[in-house]
């Protein structure tokens, strides 16, 4: 299996502060991929590198085998990668639709059949088309989030946070997303605070510890790993 997404000793700073550490990992096409750790880790980092939103201090970032290290978002959005950020960040006074719009901004083309797509994955959205998105639920907010990231038709979707401030069922709805979503031929790279849910998720686990990856494997064997089950899983 190919993979979509290399990173090799890749390292971010922030003034003096190192919060990436020369870590490397791939994330193989058409899987589910979760990167777990405690808060300061150094997940959010990463995905804000590859996203080309946080210049890398070194290292490389490698996408379907181009190199896109540095490269501004703008492009790394065009060649198939996009971010579903911490917090939502949807744009509340805009309706449901117009936020959804703003995700295909770079694409020239017909919207209609993303948009079914979305409505379909996401009823509620279609329900709300004209609604405003800063008056909807929390986990319809981030329904949106998800929305608005498919719209650009990306080959690697990843998700900062997305069960974040959730109620347990509507986390248990997000995560049956997002494995429809790769069932539909999307790669997933997921940072997740419920390392439970995401190993359970998840094809492959990266764990990073203080901007290091520590640990690796498939998600059921990290999900039996005595020290992750320990530092994450609180068993």
């Amino acid at each position: 299996m190919s993979n979509i997404l290399e990173i090799r000793d890749l390292q971010v700073h922030y003034g003096g502060i190192e919060a990436v550490k020369g870590i490397s990992l791939d994330v193989p096409e058409g899987q589910i991929v979760t990167l777990i750790g405690a808060n300061g880790a150094g997940k959010s980092s990463t995905l804000r590198a590859i996203a080309g939103l946080e210049k890398p201090s070194a290292g490389k970032i490698f996408f379907k085998g181009e190199d896109i290290t540095g490269k501004d978002s703008n492009e790394i959005v065009s060649r198939g990668v996009t971010l579903v950020p911490e917090g939502r960040r949807i744009f509340p006074d805009m309706s449901v639709l117009e936020n959804l719009k703003i995700g295909a901004y770079l694409r020239k083309d017909d919207l209609k059949e993303d948009l079914n797509w979305v409505f379909e994955l996401f009823p509620r959205l279609n329900e709300r088309s004209w609604q405003a998105g800063g008056t909807l639920s929390g986990g319809e907010q981030q329904m949106l989030a998800v929305g608005r990231a498919l719209m650009s038709r990306p080959k690697l979707i990843m998700m900062d946070e997305p069960s974040l401030g959730l109620a347990p069922i509507i986390v248990k709805g997000i995560f049956d997303i997002i494995r429809q979503i790769n069932r539909q031929g999307v790669t997933v790279l997921l940072i997740e605070q419920n390392a439970n849910m995401a190993l359970k998720t998840a094809d492959l686990g990266y764990v990073m510890e203080t901007g290091r990856i520590t640990l690796s494997g498939p998600g059921q064997a990290l999900l039996q790993n005595e020290a992750v089950r320990t530092a994450y899983l609180g068993t």
